[in-house]
């Protein structure tokens, strides 16, 4: 964490690590989950940038729509609903930017009954921990991605 306060411009992504074989774009809590699963796949020579998209709305599209044209790959991963949620969001921007060559991974809440349980718990279940998100994104690396439209 920064000592030092910094202005935050509204809308605009932080690009926490860099990389060209994917992007992980993170949002509130699976930020440092994303930080942690880029560690686990750089083991396994995959090299993959993380972004902290930080807002959902307004979406930071060209940081986003940049870095997805580069590497043709997009993992999403927010604690929060799938549908109508921010990886929702992000497909939307690709296909307006006619970025249909991308292919969209999305790790979020599905839309079923959450039990109780733990964070841990539920965040593993739910493939938003770091061994989750390292494995999501090793499927969109082999190609079993969901292809925007």
């Amino acid at each position: 964490m920064d000592e030092e306060l910094k202005e935050l411009p509204i809308g605009k992504g932080e690009v926490l690590e860099e990389g060209k074989d994917l992007v992980i774009l993170a949002i509130g809590s699976t930020v440092q989950a994303a930080l942690e699963a880029r560690d686990l796949l750089t083991e396994k020579g995959i090299r993959a940038a993380v972004l902290n998209a930080r807002f959902v709305k307004p979406l930071d599209e060209e940081l986003i729509c940049s870095f997805a044209s580069e590497s043709k790959r997009v993992l999403t991963v927010e604690e929060n609903a799938l549908q109508g949620g921010f990886g929702s969001a992000v497909l939307e921007v690709l296909a307006e930017r006619g970025l249909k060559e991308v292919a969209v991974g999305r790790l979020g809440i599905p839309d079923v009954f959450v039990e109780h349980g733990s964070q841990e718990e539920l965040r593993h279940r739910y493939g938003l921990d770091a061994e989750g998100i390292a494995q999501a994104a090793e499927s969109l690396m082999g190609g079993s991605g969901h292809r925007n439209s």
